[in-house]
């Protein structure tokens, strides 16, 4: 039996700034018990110049003493440190926190480059297949971890919608209670017949444990009422849900409201998808 959680923290050697490391090591700090560290090294070739020229790629010894190892040493936090060189990187952040019966996964998101929001499709792989949640780490977002906001779907119609909004309110409130957090829940409707009446929302703060008012509930698009609602609560990590579906190809569909909603928001974001386990 597992004595500790386990935060899977992916660190690409390519990168000056270890965000994901970074955020794992000042939350850990916030909990008891305080988690172990699976560190996960690898080269996301997809979204990096794997070229000889790139002199990113070339680590020695040094730089995994004093920008890995000492950090945490020093931390005071129990880890293990995870080099991989397959050209597979999804999978094998999958395979390997799921081998770790990770609590969840840490992923290190660029700054944005443009307007809109982007990053690989390795990334969307993960993101969808992983056994846990995935929390997009953003570089310059608050590390704290005091307001969370969970965003939800009152309106689901199918099982898999209801099953995901049960394990993002799960998950949400599992965080809050871990960190002594203030919990949130959010839903955007565009159709103002699906507003739900006041009975409804009475039944909801009974059931989740949220009290009414900070139960948020606004006509508009998602990413929009998402994003308002996020900066008026000062949310420190939005807690939100992809479903995964296919096309008749069977090629991975990323989901578009999944991605504006992810690029609106300069917070953490934490992902769960239907595959995510609850027993955390």
């Amino acid at each position: 039996m597992q004595d500790k959680p386990v935060v899977f923290v992916v660190v690409d050697p390519n990168d000056d700034q270890h965000v994901a490391l970074e955020r794992a090591l000042t939350t850990a700090r916030e909990r008891n018990p305080q988690p172990k560290l699976a560190v996960f090294v690898a080269v996301d070739g997809e979204a990096v110049d794997t070229r000889a020229v790139n002199d990113h790629l070339f680590r020695d010894e040094f730089w995994f003493r004093d920008r890995i190892r000492k950090p945490i040493e020093e931390a005071g936090v129990d880890f293990e440190i995870t080099v991989c060189w397959s050209s597979d990187w999804q999978a094998a952040i999958i395979q390997e926190s799921k081998r770790y019966n990770a609590e969840m996964i840490y992923l290190p998101v660029h700054a944005k480059t443009s307007r809109r929001f982007t990053f690989a499709e390795s990334k969307w792989q993960v993101l969808k297949h992983a056994k846990c949640p995935v929390v997009l780490i953003r570089p310059g977002a608050k590390d704290r971890r005091k307001v969370v906001l969970a965003t939800v779907n009152y309106q689901a119609k199918t099982t898999q919608q209801r099953q995901l909004n049960r394990q993002i309110t799960e998950r949400a409130g599992y965080i809050a209670e871990v960190y002594g957090a203030e919990l949130h829940l959010v839903n955007a409707y565009l159709d103002s017949m699906l507003y739900p009446d006041r009975g409804a929302l009475a039944k909801l703060a009974d059931k989740t444990g949220v009290p009414t008012d900070r139960i948020h509930v606004k006509q508009g698009y998602t990413n929009e009422v998402v994003a308002e609602i996020a900066k008026e609560i000062d949310a420190d990590v939005v807690v939100m849900g992809t479903l995964n579906q296919y096309g008749e190809t069977g090629s991975l569909l990323r989901g578009n409201t999944a991605e504006r909603v992810i690029g609106s928001l300069e917070t953490d974001v934490m992902v769960c998808n239907s595959f995510t386990t609850t027993s955390h």
